[in-house]
């Protein structure tokens, strides 16, 4: 199995498998030629229909309709490519013991994270109601989360065939089979979550809310609750033998010490790189919001337990208690601003990293208000040398982070920009800087250097896709003119 950091400095380069997979997906499509010059046309990059993995009436026909609204030719052409990527190529459906399964690998890496998958399907949503067979596809996520939750609560990313024993075998952890990765990561538990409930909230559908369902739910509160070290240091710790440093966990695997104070400590971000200090600010403010929604879910007539509705609605108060007497700190510039982690002792980091939960992503997550004063201070400092990775080059700008080294910006975090900000002009400039990042491939990338987006890694990551596709769509509801910029 390829693990994320075999790809970082690949520069867009692949094994020989996923170069086979990547050649098979170049198929013309005539409705999909744009000429902008007379040597240069922009040929679909999809799979030729026989060989997606899973297609949707209802994101075809949005797909079909947005491009009409789009005068550039190559950002149609990249929506194109984009926006049903996840559907084209990651998804596993089939029906197991009756009930909907789909697992749902990132890209170039076979292995589902409960992250990535929620959010590569997230975008499709809205399209649920008006088509079933994308309905039962969600339905499948759902139960799939579920059993994973269920094998291992603090594992990020899991296999298929739960026999199946990872590359990372020998982490110093409570390693299974089934289980790639067991990196706790708060956020790993808050995106099922996230879905089940918008799910929930589209359709009103209680089929996929079984006993195993509210199990893997119990267990998300028991670890939360765990983390949150008020006795002792929990049961999970991580230990690799690397020379990455982000890969490891200081202190016999527990990370550096924290003082009790509400917060969940999370091993590691959502990037896969250890904390710095353990109370992750972004995730833990993104714990606040799905722990309201179980509370809500747990409460309504259907699903009610007043039991688990009572121990979600305590967490969310303290760690709600824990944000707000540590993760708000004094900017000398720029006055409260959020921290980007902490400790409890008073020390904390100042940074933002591309993955999410970020700081930038807050309000796309309805973690916060965009426009609401803390968070447009705290953004002030995500967007400037503040942040020790912003960075600003000739390719462009934006936040990257230690997944993949300095000077790299993450196409996801321009996207994030665009997504959370309430300036027309900026949403304007955040598009033409993922056109330009795009080099030539028509599609969206893990990073690319900021001086020359033609190195770039990760050339098949469906998340940014996806999430590029869902910037387009919101694009075309909120500030409609830009698409029909041909200079964008």
């Amino acid at each position: 199995m390829q693990s994320r950091r075999k790809f970082i400095r690949n520069s867009g380069l692949f094994t020989a498998g996923v170069l086979a997979m990547q050649n098979q997906i170049f198929a013309m499509n005539s409705d999909s030629i744009f000429d902008i010059a007379k040597d240069k046309k922009f040929i679909s990059q999809r799979p030729p229909l026989a060989q997606r993995k899973f297609t949707s009436k209802a994101i075809e026909a949005a797909i079909v309709r947005v491009k009409k609204q789009i005068a550039n030719p190559e950002l149609a052409w990249l929506f194109e490519n984009c926006f049903p990527n996840t559907l084209d190529t990651t998804v596993d459906f089939e029906m197991i013991d009756g009930k909907p399964d789909t697992y749902v690998i990132t890209g170039d890496i076979d292995a589902m994270w409960l992250r990535d998958s929620t959010a590569q399907i997230w975008p499709y949503m809205p399209f649920i109601k008006e088509d079933e067979k994308l309905k039962l596809l969600i339905q499948g996520v759902i139960n799939r989360h579920t059993k994973c939750i269920l094998l291992d609560p603090y594992a990020n990313a899991f296999y298929k065939d739960f026999n199946e024993v990872s590359e990372w075998k020998n982490d110093m952890t409570k390693m299974q089979p089934g289980i790639h990765e067991r990196k706790w990561e708060i956020d790993s538990l808050c995106y099922p979550i996230r879905l089940a409930y918008q799910y929930w909230k589209q359709t009103g559908d209680l089929s996929v809310f079984d006993k195993d369902w509210k199990e893997s739910m119990r267990l998300v509160l028991q670890t939360f609750k765990e983390q949150q070290r008020w006795e002792n240091k929990g049961p999970y710790t991580f230990q690799r033998h690397t020379a990455w440093a982000t890969d490891g966990v200081p202190l016999a695997g527990y990370g550096y010490p924290v003082k009790p104070c509400g917060l969940i400590v999370s091993t590691f971000r959502p990037s896969d790189d250890s904390t710095l200090f353990g109370f992750l600010i972004p995730s833990n403010m993104f714990a606040v919001e799905v722990l309201g929604n179980l509370v809500e879910m747990f409460s309504s007539p259907g699903l009610k337990d007043a039991e688990m509705a009572t121990k979600a609605q305590e967490l969310k108060a303290q760690v709600t208690k824990g944000l707000e007497e540590h993760g708000i700190v004094n900017h000398p510039k720029l006055g409260k601003v959020l921290a980007f982690e902490v400790n409890g002792y008073g020390s904390f980091h100042m940074m933002d990293d591309a993955n999410v939960p970020s700081l930038i992503s807050l309000p796309y997550l309805g973690a916060i208000k965009p426009e609401s004063e803390l968070y447009l201070n705290t953004r002030k400092i995500i967007l400037s040398d503040n942040n020790p990775f912003f960075y600003k080059g000739k390719a462009g700008e934006g936040v990257g982070g230690p997944h993949t080294g300095e000077d790299t910006i993450w196409p996801m975090s321009i996207i994030l920009r665009a997504l959370t900000s309430i300036d027309e002009n900026e949403v304007k400039a955040c598009l033409s800087n993922l056109i330009k990042s795009n080099a030539d491939t028509g599609f969206m990338h893990e990073s690319f250097h900021k001086d020359d987006v033609h190195q770039f890694t990760r050339k098949w990551f469906a998340w940014a896709n996806t999430l590029f596709g869902e910037l387009i769509m919101d694009v075309s509801v909120k500030y409609p003119h830009l698409l029909k910029d041909k200079n964008i």
